[in-house]
């Protein structure tokens, strides 16, 4: 299964790099390396939580409220910064995943302990936090004019010529690596996607590991709530609204199963940058951006089809192997 993935990544490596050449003949100056930072730079909140999705998605559960709680996490703290203008910048951005993390422990609380099916738990709760999202603004939006230049600027700092906004997606990125690759606690992540029965016998708590799953996706969406209201300078009710498909898009896209057990953090890292060279290349090659929605939903069900036929493939084989022993 490793070396299936291995061969999905490489070929998914070569369909971006196919795509940024054709594009390039159209428009020249499309793969400019200022250019291609942009995009990556622009990608960056997507390919944050989708790594967040992707470890929810492993425990073969999904959290379709991750972009509301960027929703209702950026405008609490857009609500704290325009009415405690002096409550330190800093604060607030080690605030943010903290407080995503309590609206993704909701979930995991649910899934765990009620024993409710995940799209059950968080169908509802994207509604409940898109509700929460416009009660508390009373319906209005926070702009730019009521915000401390200090609380969106930091987004556009640079470092190293990338906006500091990349250096998050890259540092976060590094980070879930560590914690899938290298951790006991990713192990089981991936052990109970596979086979959670067998996870139990293995002494593998699988609602306490699912409830850290939503735990995590809920930290990565809380921080992208501060990402999203410094780059766009905005916060409303509307934040994000329908982003949860192209979260999903981006893992799938990129080889994680939606049965669990199968993806890698390289996997949603490739399909974030796919949906978001599509995204910036939609307009140069003169089709409206509205068709990305309906290229991300074909590109769903393009990859869960050829996931699917990879994992019987896989499965007919391991069947033969046990026949001729």
């Amino acid at each position: 299964m490793n070396r299936l993935l291995k061969v999905r990544e490489t070929w998914l490596g070569l369909a971006i790099l196919a795509l940024l050449v054709a594009i390039t003949f159209r428009a020249p100056g499309f793969s400019t390396p200022e250019n291609l930072a942009s995009i990556f730079n622009d990608t960056s909140i997507l390919l944050i939580l989708a790594l967040g999705q992707m470890v929810v998605i492993l425990t073969r559960s999904i959290d379709l409220s991750i972009a509301a709680n960027v929703a209702l996490s950026g405008m609490v703290l857009a609500l704290i910064n325009s009415t405690w203008p002096d409550v330190p910048v800093p604060l607030l951005i080690a605030a943010a995943p903290l407080l995503g993390l309590a609206f993704g422990a909701i979930n995991g609380f649910l899934v765990w302990k009620l024993d409710i099916p995940s799209i059950v738990v968080t169908l509802g709760t994207l509604t409940i936090y898109r509700g929460l999202t416009f009660l508390i603004a009373g319906g209005q939006w926070v702009n730019a004019d009521e915000m401390t230049p200090d609380f969106i600027a930091i987004t556009r700092l640079n470092l190293l010529g990338l906006p500091l906004l990349s250096w998050f997606a890259i540092a976060t990125a590094i980070a879930f690596w560590v914690v899938m690759t290298r951790t006991p606690w990713g192990r089981a992540i991936y052990a109970i996607g596979v086979n959670p029965t067998a996870s139990v016998y293995a002494g593998i708590d699988v609602g306490r590991t699912k409830f850290l799953a939503f735990c995590m996706s809920g930290f990565v969406a809380g921080l992208c709530g501060y990402l999203w209201v410094s780059k766009f300078v905005i916060a409303s009710s509307e934040t994000a609204i329908g982003y949860e498909l192209q979260v999903i898009a981006a893992c799938v896209i990129g080889g994680v199963s939606i049965a669990g057990g199968i993806g890698t953090v390289g996997s949603a890292v490739l399909g974030a940058i796919f949906l978001g060279i599509i995204g910036r290349a939609l307009p140069v090659i003169g089709v409206s951006p509205f068709w990305q929605l309906a290229i991300s939903g074909a590109a769903i069900i393009l990859a869960v089809v050829l996931n699917a036929r990879s994992e019987r493939k896989t499965g007919r084989i391991i069947l033969k192997q046990a026949e001729g022993a």
